[in-house]
């Protein structure tokens, strides 16, 4: 009878390589021409989430008015701020649009992208030379930014926003700090996955290889993210990049509808206002805050109490809601576009001209705007300014009705503001007060 061997004479068993080895990451998928094309898709899709991102700070004017600027220390950062125009009247529907939308659907790819490249954050030794280290930080910067930016944009979209502190300065902040890496690590590697895609060197491993002895090596000279030991393929690369075009499709066939009214806004199901009934009628369409949630009752928007305050170089003007209503009367068809991405299509909204109510107040040719209060005690964006273009723009209202009815509670009843490619926060409702002149 045969007897197993003493245990100081057993062979030792093998330990299962380290992260830090490269026999550990055996994926085939793995790649540099496969990296390199997730690269390229990033580098168009964040340079235009950069790009609308920055144009949605300046649509909120915020060299007009401290109400406005919620980065107030922002310094050289605003170098590019402009006075935000009126026309086209969708403007802001456009680019916030894209912004949200584009940025949903490349969260595969980024994804994707962090899980091609994972071995390199294990490579030893961690630093070569100087230029390495540097290297090293760039993409501690890159990665984080993007994460953090991501995070904290899919949060804000979904209204549960974590973080501390403003949504609008950190991702502002950090929209700059993840973008300077970002140009930085593009100038570095764009060069490389272009020849990457172009070699067909690295086409020979696109559907990986097996374990055994006639499995494809690819030196790693040539394609250091390749496994020099590739396990057996269950996708081939065309395969992998299949599964994340479909995540993304998906990702955007699930968001884009609430950009739509419609059968399509029912298909935005990651979106919150996508999906959900706004009800049924005139005022039947999507809001970001209700009366109840910010604090406004009814009792404060009754005819016997509620009075808007015009006010300017020719004094103060007290005007009831019927007051208004008899003055000449004016109809804009204009969407609501909101930062999280969402918006409207165009509303039938009629009410009193804003230059109207400016010459009331005797608005002078160089006046710089409109302050505007509201009733809401609680919230943010309890008042704004509007620049002077906005103003005078003969589409600008302080709405009372819309779509042929008069606004609800929710809508902004009594009176509300709507103004042409305007981000849909500083469209103020529950409008108590217009100073002309006074920024």
């Amino acid at each position: 009878m045969d007897h197993p061997p003493p245990l100081s004479k057993r062979a030792p068993r093998a330990l299962p390589p380290l992260p830090t080895e490269p026999g550990f990451w055996r994926s085939p998928v793995r790649g540099v021409r496969f990296t390199a094309v997730l690269g390229l898709v990033l580098l168009a899709g964040l340079t235009l989430l950069f790009v609308t991102g920055l144009l949605s700070y300046a649509a909120y004017n915020p060299d007009l008015a401290s109400v406005n600027d919620k980065t107030p220390d922002r310094g050289w950062l605003g170098f590019y701020l402009f006075d935000w125009p009126t026309h086209p009247y969708w403007l802001y529907r456009l680019t916030q649009g894209l912004h949200v939308t584009v940025g949903i659907a490349l969260i595969p790819v980024l994804l994707a992208k962090l899980w091609s490249v994972i071995p390199r954050l294990f490579t030893l030794p961690p630093v070569t030379t100087l230029a390495h280290a540097l290297e090293r930080i760039s993409l501690v910067l890159l990665v984080g930014g993007a994460l953090f930016e991501f995070v904290t944009g899919v949060l804000n979209i979904q209204l549960d926003y974590l973080f501390p502190g403003s949504f609008y300065r950190l991702h502002f902040y950090g929209a700059w700090v993840f973008f300077a890496a970002f140009v930085a690590h593009a100038a570095l590697k764009t060069p490389k996955a272009l020849r990457a895609i172009r070699s067909g060197k690295l086409r020979s491993g696109s559907t990986g290889g097996g374990a055994g002895a006639g499995a494809h090596r690819a030196p790693r000279t040539e394609d250091d993210l390749a496994s020099p030991a590739p396990a057996a393929p269950t996708v081939s690369r065309r395969g992998a990049f299949a599964v994340v075009g479909t995540g993304s499709l998906f990702m955007l066939l699930t968001t884009a509808g609430r950009s739509f009214d419609g059968p399509l806004r029912r298909t935005a199901l990651l979106a919150p206002h996508g999906w959900e009934d706004p009800g049924s009628g005139p005022n039947g369409f999507q809001i970001n805050k209700t009366a109840a949630a910010v604090g406004v009752r009814a009792a404060d928007t009754a005819g016997d109490r509620w009075r808007l305050v015009v006010s300017g170089p020719a004094g103060d003007v007290r005007l009831s809601r019927a007051q208004l209503l008899a003055m000449d009367q004016h109809t804009s068809e204009l969407p609501i576009a909101c930062v999280e991405g969402w918006s409207t299509s165009n509303q039938s909204w009629r009410g009193v001209r804003l230059r109207d109510l400016a010459a009331l107040a005797g608005y002078p040719a160089d006046a710089p705007g409109v302050f505007v209060e509201s009733l809401q005690p609680r919230g943010s964006f309890r008042s704004g300014a509007l620049r002077d273009n906005q103003v005078r723009d003969g589409r600008s209202l302080l709405a009372l009705r819309v779509n042929g009815a008069d606004l609800s509670l929710d809508h902004g009843f009594p009176a509300r503001i709507i103004v042409p490619a305007a981000p849909g926060v500083l469209n103020t409702k529950w409008v108590t007060k217009l100073t002309f002149g006074a920024l």
